[in-house]
């Protein structure tokens, strides 16, 4: 018997079927882990997904709202962006969290790191928390159109709880920093 933790998909053959500067999708004919030949496709993204959850001394937390073009809503979520791959997420972090929303932050921690729909896609986030907050002038990109809010950790974790942030790295961020808080390490 084959060793449960080793690849049993057989790729037989692969053709991009679409590429921009962000991501690419590729199908590839392959023969299943049942001996079936079948095709899967495979969403490659060509940066990381970075988050930041920023907590003052209070226990504030700053939440980003923007409209999202592919869900097509409104999204209440944390700082987030791109990382290019190789080089250090945590300056991509630093960036994000000044461009969202003009903070600098003095103590980083990596929260967690987690792939984000790895059926279809190997996008990998990487999610920090940022400490000793200090504002300056915020630099968003041309593509956002951004609103800032200081809520304190608590509404944030209800939000959570109730649905009303959906953002798969918000979600992630806050409930490991509740279990921090519970745990007294955060």
């Amino acid at each position: 018997m084959q060793n449960p933790e080793e690849n049993p998909w057989q790729v037989r053959s692969e053709k991009v079927q679409y590429d921009n500067p962000w991501i690419n999708v590729t199908e590839y004919q392959v023969i299943n882990p049942s001996g079936n030949p079948g095709i899967y496709g495979k969403v490659h993204f060509k940066n990381l997904a970075i988050g930041v959850l920023p907590v003052d001394e209070d226990m504030n937390t700053y939440l980003v709202g923007q409209y999202r073009f592919v869900i097509d809503q409104y999204s209440w979520e944390i700082p987030e962006g791109g990382g290019i791959i190789g080089a250090d997420p945590l300056e991509a972090a630093k960036r994000e969290l000044l461009e969202e929303t003009g903070l600098k932050a003095s103590q980083w921690t990596e929260l967690q790191r987690m792939h984000l729909s790895n059926s279809v896609s190997d996008e990998l986030s990487i999610v920090y928390l940022a400490r000793g907050l200090e504002q300056h002038e915020a630099e968003p990109e041309d593509t956002e159109q951004l609103q800032v809010k200081k809520v304190p950790f608590e509404e944030v974790y209800r939000m959570v709880c109730a649905g009303e942030i959906m953002d798969s790295v918000t979600v992630c961020a806050i409930q490991k920093a509740r279990l921090m808080q519970l745990e007294n390490t955060l």
